[in-house]
């Protein structure tokens, strides 16, 4: 699978780096090799790639960058670009916005119509949502989304997509009308 030179992994790259090439990373070597799920297979952002396949029965590591660009495939389509989100809302059709930020954030800023993740809408979507409707799911910047939109495709509902960039991105690329904010904590 042909990569990009800043896409490129290997057995040296920081597992912190493959992270923030590859966010669905993580949610990958979980479901397929049982790394980093827990405290017994964590890793440390420091910790190579190669390192982290020796201590977890010498996975063969090309075998695992080779599913780490699959994945990351495969996470391309649940995602959905700012503009397209934009052409989508102003055709008309019925979108579902869940906002998975914080309250403050969300009270802050957030796109039109969006609903605030909470576990009753959670359950609401699963009792009463038509498994066809369009849901786009966004947080700040696309960090925890894409999880979000694929445990919901999981589910059945195969329109859902996750906000890529978040809606940091959508307020630069698609409605700059909607302020931008830092989080304290972010770098």
């Amino acid at each position: 699978m042909a990569q990009t030179a800043e896409q490129s992994i290997s057995a040296e790259t920081p597992m912190g780096e493959i992270l923030e090439l590859f966010p669905g990373a993580k949610r990958s070597l979980f479901a397929r090799y049982h790394i980093g799920g827990c405290q017994s297979c964590s890793y440390s952002d420091d910790e190579t790639l190669g390192e982290v396949c020796e201590r977890n029965e010498n996975l063969p590591v090309e075998e695992v960058i080779d599913h780490i660009y699959s994945a990351n495939e495969e996470d391309r389509k649940i995602l959905i670009d700012p503009e397209d989100l934009k052409s989508l809302l102003e055709s008309g059709e019925k979108v579902r916005l869940i906002d998975l930020r914080t309250r403050e954030e969300f009270e802050a800023v957030k796109l039109p119509d969006a609903e605030m993740f909470s576990n009753d809408l959670l359950q609401e979507i699963f009792g009463k949502e038509n498994k066809e409707r369009h849901i786009v799911l966004y947080d700040h910047t696309g960090d925890r989304c894409l999880d979000a939109a694929a445990y919901l495709l999981g589910h059945g509902f195969k329109n859902t997509r996750a906000l890529r960039g978040g809606i940091d991105a959508y307020s630069q690329q698609a409605d700059t009308s909607l302020p931008r904010y830092k989080v304290e904590f972010e770098d």
